[in-house]
C-alpha cells in the first residue's frame, strides 16, 4: 500500500469516527451522569459499551479472532476523536477489556478465554484484587493465603482499594500459595467469582463523597482449580502482564483524553479567568499552558512509541514505568493548575459526571482524584527505582533490614 493511499484511508476512517461520534455520543451525558444513582450509572455504562461494541470500537486492541484487530494507527485516531468529541469513559468495563483480557490472552487457557472474553463483550464486569492493607505497591509482601483442598483452592485474606468491586462479576486475585517460597515465587493468580460464598465487599467512602474503591474480605472462599491462571506459584509473572496492560494501550486513550479534552478545558478556563477573555494576556498563565502543552505532546509520543515497540517485541524493561510515571505526575500538574486557575469557587463543586475521567473540569475533584495515579500499580517512588535499576543499570537499592 502506498503512503498516499494509507493516509487517505486513515483520513476516511477519521471522518467515519467523527460521524459516529456526532450521531451516538449522548449530548446530555454530563448532566444525566452528575449525581446519577448506582443503577443509573451501571445502566448508562452498559449501554455505552454496547454502542461502542456495535461500531467495532469497544475492544480495538484485542486480536481479530476475539472482536478486535484494529491497526494501531486507527486506534490512535479512534482515541483522538472520542476525546475530541467528549465521549464518556468506559469506567466499568476498563478492567475487563484491558487487564482481564490481557491476562487471559497472555496466560489463560483456551477454556478460560472462551468463557470470559465473549462474556466481557456482553457486559461482564471485572475488578482487580491485588493490593492489601500491608501490601500496596509492594505486592510481593501480600498475605492473602490460598491452600489446595480437593478440587478447589481455599482463600482467606483481605484486599483493599479494589476499584468498582461492588459492581463486579469477577475479580483478578493474587494470593500466596507457598508461604515458604521467596516472596515473588510463592504467589498464584486466580479468577474469583464475586458471588462466591464467604466473600464480602465493603465500599470505602472517600473524602469526595464517592465510593469508587472497596475492601474485599475472603473467609474460606473456594475457587475451583480451573480458575487458576498459569502455574501454581507463578502468579507474579502473570501479574506483570496485567500491570503491563495498564501502561500500554490503555495509556493511549488516557493520554489523548488529557491532551485533547483536558487541555482544551484548561485553556477555556484560563480564557474565562482572564480580564480580556484571552489566556495569553497573562504571561505567567501563557508560560504554564505552553509548558503543559509541550509535556502532553511528549506524553502522547511516548505512549505511541511504547505501543509500537510492544507490538514489535522491543519494549525495554523500564519503558512502561517511564510512561506510567510521566502520565501520573503530569496529570497532577495539569489538574493542580486547573484548580489554581478556577480559584475558591472550584472548592464548592462537590460532584462530577460519574462516567467522566480525571479531566472532567471539576478541577478540585480532578486534582484530588489525580493522586490515585501516583499510588496504585506502583508508586512514583517505585517507578523511579525500576527506571534506575532496570532501565539505567544503576545498583540495586539496599534491602531494608
Amino acid at each position: 500500500m502506498t503512503a498516499g493511499r494509507a493516509a487517505g484511508e486513515l483520513h476516511d476512517f477519521r471522518e467515519q469516527v467523527r460521524r459516529w461520534c456526532r450521531e451516538n455520543i449522548p449530548a446530555d451525558w454530563r448532566v444525566t451522569q452528575t449525581d446519577a444513582s448506582d443503577a443509573e450509572f451501571v445502566r448508562f455504562q452498559r449501554d455505552w459499551f454496547q454502542r461502542l461494541r456495535a461500531a467495532g470500537f469497544a475492544v480495538p486492541h484485542w486480536p481479530a479472532a476475539w472482536g478486535g484487530g484494529m491497526p494501531l494507527d486507527r486506534q490512535i485516531v479512534l482515541y483522538q476523536e472520542l476525546a475530541a468529541h467528549d465521549a464518556p469513559r468506559l469506567v466499568l468495563a476498563f478492567v475487563g477489556v484491558h487487564h482481564a483480557a490481557a491476562t487471559l490472552l497472555a496466560a489463560g487457557t483456551e477454556d478460560q478465554r472462551r468463557k470470559h472474553l465473549p462474556a466481557i463483550l456482553d457486559g461482564e464486569i471485572w475488578a482487580q484484587g491485588f493490593s492489601e492493607p500491608g501490601a500496596g505497591s509492594d505486592l510481593a509482601s501480600l498475605r492473602t493465603a490460598a491452600r489446595f483442598d480437593g478440587d478447589d483452592w481455599v482463600v482467606t485474606g483481605q484486599k483493599v482499594w479494589v476499584s468498582g468491586a461492588h459492581y463486579a462479576d469477577w475479580c483478578l486475585l493474587l494470593a500466596r500459595t507457598d508461604p515458604n517460597a521467596p516472596p515473588r515465587r510463592g504467589i498464584s493468580y486466580f479468577l474469583l467469582d464475586m458471588r462466591s460464598p464467604g466473600l464480602e465487599v465493603r465500599p470505602i467512602r472517600q473524602a469526595t463523597g464517592e465510593s469508587h474503591f472497596c475492601e474485599i474480605f475472603l473467609d474460606e472462599v473456594r475457587i475451583p482449580a480451573a480458575n487458576l491462571i498459569g502455574a501454581p506459584n507463578a502468579g507474579w509473572q502473570v501479574a506483570q502482564q496485567t500491570l503491563g496492560a495498564e501502561r500500554g494501550l490503555t495509556m493511549l486513550e488516557l493520554a489523548e483524553r488529557l491532551g485533547n479534552a483536558g487541555f482544551r478545558r484548561l485553556v477555556e478556563l484560563a480564557s474565562r479567568q482572564s480580564p480580556a477573555g484571552r489566556a495569553l494576556d497573562d504571561p505567567v498563565v501563557a508560560d504554564r499552558l505552553a509548558r503543559l502543552d509541550i509535556e502532553i505532546t511528549g506524553l502522547r509520543a511516548l505512549c505511541r512509541d511504547l505501543v509500537e515497540r510492544h507490538e514489535a517485541g522491543a519494549v525495554g524493561p523500564a519503558d512502561a514505568s517511564i510512561v506510567k510515571l510521566f502520565y501520573s505526575e503530569l496529570l497532577q500538574r495539569t489538574t493542580d493548575f486547573g484548580a489554581e486557575l478556577a480559584g475558591p469557587a472550584a472548592h464548592t463543586v462537590l460532584t462530577k459526571p460519574r462516567s467522566s475521567g480525571w479531566e472532567s473540569g471539576a478541577w478540585v475533584l480532578d486534582f484530588i482524584g489525580s493522586w490515585e495515579w501516583t499510588i496504585p500499580g506502583g508508586t512514583s517512588e517505585i517507578q523511579r527505582t525500576i527506571i534506575g535499576e532496570r532501565g539505567l543499570g544503576l545498583p540495586r537499592e539496599p534491602a531494608a533490614r
